[in-house]
């Protein structure tokens, strides 16, 4: 046994949470928080004990330096020394050969769960020993950093089906100019002990993070981030009119700041320009001849002007390049200043000591070359600051929606406060023409209310009591009462912007092959140039050095993978805010790439083609030989009297028809149920029966020429009840879950879109097979266990489609997670839409057409971006080592390398902002 010096309990040394050692002695502890106190201040804790193991003292910079022990009779061998990570917040050291860390489970129901949670972390390369404890929900796990990571063990434990106490952080990065920096970025995060995954999207400048708080924290993050370059990350708060107020005003900033450097840079390029070249102006070419005393002199003052233009406007990329350097990489930075660097040296030294040049053609200078090529790349990137920040648009207008005040009921009187201040179940009031604040249920009053802003449903929708309102949405018609049930960050408009958010912080899989290409591209780009120079000095025309010079400056400054970097996140980002523009939230990147490339949707009946619920359909009179004895309406409020007081939804679905058409009901008597046949009552005096055909057969009361009618509205997907009063066949009554009114149209735009159109049902086939008549399908998968709905998707899979799914009920989630894409519809259930990967606000099949419209528009805009980025440097960087020059004596010039660079990334920018002004086809 051994004691911990902080609390003093007494612990096995087997079970013991870690051990330090300090000025020769091993301190064990039962918790991290011990430790931790003990790290803080270990003088405080540290006293010689009988129970604690010497070891060697271990000194660093005076200071006793803290090192971790494995356990006893713990694998691997024991007493072996390990490196503890010098920061206690992460608690990891990369380097150890052993580390031990605890992740908290939760979802553990049975002793077979902690098996299985062991047995699936064991699998994964690196784990040499796991301890599961299920009183506490949590592991314990002692691996190999060199082998596995943190991410990978939480993967492990996801994919086993429990969960992590892992979460999501999003970062505000500043300092991202190229491709190169996201690789940084992302690889430092992903690299940080406790980070699960990371994931930039330049085009918004924003970090997503899944971390483990028991691992590190929000200030280990940003120290990685801002350990990887010339970057500063801070936490990106939720979204408010006032922090998108700051971001623009930021944003603003930083391209004034930029179009100020470059007009410095233009107005000294064109005097650098003139005078670099005088003889080819009338008049300079007399005044100052080439060698003459008067041009040398004036090339100083150039000289001493551009290294002003290189401090002022071009600082940020001899900063960016010392900063890659320290870290071993290089970036846009890089090559930016390494080009104009060379093009100032060179003049410089032509300037000061011609002398050490073999001939006088070679001591001209490329001042021109370093002002006009910083200015040209500081002009685009104040374009790109510009044109991102148009990206957030979507999020703005989101923002935009909500209301600023509401007029909340407190101790009997209305007053308007903040919309922050509102609680859940607060009475508010709303009035015509106002916005309703947060979402709510209605408990007094009535009104049409207009939620296209956040559905996309242009009419009006009515509201009752018991419906439910969304906050942002606007009262048009009446005024009325509602207790509200989501404020702040829970409201559906909260839910919305946030999922936009992670949307768009994610990365198509197309982006990862670009990453990998770029984190080489740059590296590549600095070989060719070198060796460009190298075969123009050793095999070019005279004045060989000045080529040579020429070939590898306009070869690093035209490779700049600037449109490259943001072709991909530009586009995602912009497709991702036009779906929620539309009423379609789209969950990441993957979703978005996966939509473009189905071929087969699959639609669940109920509430996703159908309303979801039964509604009166048809009243059939029978054929009395007394006419006049029975109308409609009278025989619809016979039976609904008779079902007012059942709960079943047929029974519900014949009373709201009775109630639509304003029909008083009538007292009921002698009430009775006859199960597997109808009821029967007695409704002012007169006996009633309500039923099957069983029912009137039993009763002997023959129903003619109804038995026809009631087997033809059968086959067309509704249910008939027969009504027999005082003994005689009186009419049918017909309920059926009706069609939405859009499904038809929007089954037929998929079709006509290339894509097989497959319903699902747990229904009997002959109403399924109507509805898919009416509707216009022609595969029907009927009569489906709810349990059978995922593999009936599988089949289609190993059919060879790549399938979508579209549903609403719980029990479409399997099937939907199973779909290689999964639509739910945003009126069903909080499961179904957790499992899908796309979730239609509106609850139509319209949004399924739109969003695999978007898809294609954004997946196409992407391809675009990226055949254009790829072109442009496959194309351009044999241009600038001159493979033109032999035949045509074509050599590209550094000043026409920076404006296609510069622009070549505008056009990226200003393709992805044309998809804002796309719009859906036949919807």
């Amino acid at each position: 046994m051994v004691k911990d010096p902080v609390c003093g309990m007494e612990i096995e040394k087997t079970s013991v949470f870690s051990s330090r050692t300090f000025d020769g002695q091993t301190y064990y502890f039962c918790s991290q928080a011990c430790e931790q106190k003990f790290l803080a201040d270990p003088g405080k804790y540290a006293k010689p004990s009988k129970v604690q193991e010497t070891h060697a003292h271990h000194q660093s910079k005076g200071a006793a330096a803290a090192t971790l022990q494995q356990p006893e009779g713990s694998e691997p061998a024991a007493g072996r020394l390990l490196r503890w990570a010098s920061s206690a917040t992460t608690g990891v050291n990369p380097q150890a050969d052993i580390v031990r860390i605890e992740i908290p489970i939760s979802g553990m129901i049975c002793s077979g769960c902690t098996r299985t949670i062991e047995k699936v972390l064991k699998d994964v390369p690196g784990v040499r020993r796991v301890n599961v404890n299920p009183a506490t929900e949590t592991a314990h796990i002692w691996y190999e950093p060199k082998k596995a990571n943190v991410a990978e063990l939480h993967q492990a434990i996801k994919e086993a089906g429990y969960q992590t106490d892992a979460r999501d952080l999003r970062l505000r990065v500043e300092g991202i100019y190229c491709s190169g920096c996201i690789t940084q970025i992302e690889d430092a995060l992903q690299k940080t002990p406790g980070v699960v995954a990371a994931s930039l999207n330049p085009a918004t400048e924003e970090a997503k993070v899944e971390y483990v708080p028991s691992q590190t924290d929000l200030k280990a993050i940003q120290k990685s981030v801002e350990a990887a370059g010339p970057y500063k990350a801070t936490d990106a708060t939720a979204p408010s009119p006032e922090s998108l107020g700051r971001e623009a005003d930021d944003s603003e900033r930083e391209y004034r700041s930029l179009m100020r450097k470059w007009w410095f840079g233009a107005a000294v390029g064109a005097f650098t320009m003139i005078f670099s070249y005088p003889q080819l102006f009338p008049g300079l070419r007399e005044a100052l001849p080439h060698g003459s005393p008067q041009l040398r002199y004036l090339w100083m003052s150039m000289g001493v002007a551009s290294l002003a233009v290189m401090v002022y406007s071009g600082n940020q990329f001899f900063v960016g390049m010392w900063e890659s350097l320290k870290k071993r990489s290089a970036n846009m930075h890089t090559l930016i200043a390494i080009g104009t660097g060379v093009a100032w040296v060179y003049s410089t030294i032509a300037v000061l000591l011609p002398q050490i040049f073999p001939s006088q053609e070679m001591t001209d200078v490329y001042y021109d070359v370093t002002v006009v090529v910083t200015a040209l790349v500081v002009l685009g990137l104040a374009m790109e600051v510009r044109a991102k920040g148009r990206t957030s648009e979507a999020i703005k207008k989101l923002i935009g929606l909500q209301a600023k005040m509401a007029r909340v009921i407190r101790d009997g009187k209305e007053i308007d406060i903040p919309v922050e201040e509102v609680l859940v179940g607060d009475l508010v009031v709303v009035r015509p023409g106002e916005k309703i604040p947060v979402d709510g249920e209605v408990i007094e009053g009535a009104s049409a209310v207009d939620e296209s802003m956040i559905t996309g449903e242009s009419i009006p929708i009515e509201k009752r009591l018991g419906d439910e309102v969304i906050g942002a949405t606007i009262n048009k018609t009446g005024s009325f009462k509602f207790r509200t049930t989501k404020v702040g960050k829970d409201t559906a408009l909260a839910n919305i912007i946030r999922m936009v958010q992670d949307a768009q912080a994610t990365k198509v899989p197309i982006q990862r092959l670009v990453d990998v290409v770029s984190s080489y591209f740059t590296p590549a780009v600095i070989i060719l140039a070198i060796l460009g120079f190298i075969i123009w000095y050793d095999f070019g025309p005279q004045p060989t050095l000045v080529y040579a010079l020429i070939v590898a400056v306009t070869t690093l400054i035209i490779a700049c993978p600037c449109a490259l970097g943001m072709a991909t996140p530009m586009s995602l980002t912009t497709g991702v805010g036009l779906g929620a523009l539309n009423g379609i939230l789209i969950r990441g990147g993957e979703a978005l790439q996966t939509t473009k490339e189905l071929n087969t949707i699959i639609l669940d009946k109920t509430g996703t083609i159908t309303h979801g619920k039964p509604a009166l359909t048809d009243v059939v009179l029978a054929n009395n030989p007394k006419p006049g004895t029975m109308t409609e309406d009278e025989l619809l409020g016979l039976a609904a009297a008779v079902e007012k007081g059942s709960e079943h939804p047929l029974a519900a679905a014949i009373v709201e028809g009775a109630q639509v058409r304003n029909l008083t009901l009538a007292q009921v008597e002698n009430f009775s149920a006859i199960p597997g046949h109808g009821v029967e009552a007695t409704v002012d005096n007169r006996k009633l029966l309500l039923g099957n055909l069983k029912l009137m057969r039993d009763r002997q009361i023959p129903v003619g020429t109804l038995e026809e009618q009631a087997t033809k509205l059968a086959d067309d997907g509704k249910t008939p009840m027969y009504v027999a009063v005082d003994g005689q066949i009186a009419g049918i009554i017909a309920v059926a879950d009706t069609v939405k009114e859009d499904s038809k149209q929007a089954i037929e735009i998929l079709k006509q879109m290339g894509l097989e159109v497959v319903m699902i049902t747990g229904d009997n086939e002959r109403t399924a097979k109507a509805i898919a008549r009416h509707v216009g399908i022609d595969r029907v998968l009927a009569e489906v266990l709810p349990q059978d709905k995922a593999r009936n998707v599988q089949k289609l899979q190993l059919e060879g489609k790549s399938v979508g799914m579209v549903g609403d009920g719980i029990n479409d989630a399997p099937a939907l997670a199973q779909a290689d894409v999964g639509f739910a519809i945003g009126t069903g259930t909080d499961v179904a839409i957790e499992a899908s990967d796309i979730t239609l606000i509106k609850g139509s099949l319209r949004g399924v057409v739109t969003a695999i419209q978007i898809s294609r528009a954004t997946m196409g805009n992407v391809f675009q971006n990226l055949f254009g980025a790829f072109i442009y440097n496959t194309v351009g960087i044999p241009i600038a080592l001159g493979v033109l020059y032999p035949f045509f004596g074509i050599l590209l010039s550094p000043l026409m390398a920076a404006t296609a660079m510069s622009f070549s990334s505008v056009t990226v920018i200003a393709n992805a902002n044309r998809l804002k002004r796309f719009k859906p086809r036949g919807v």
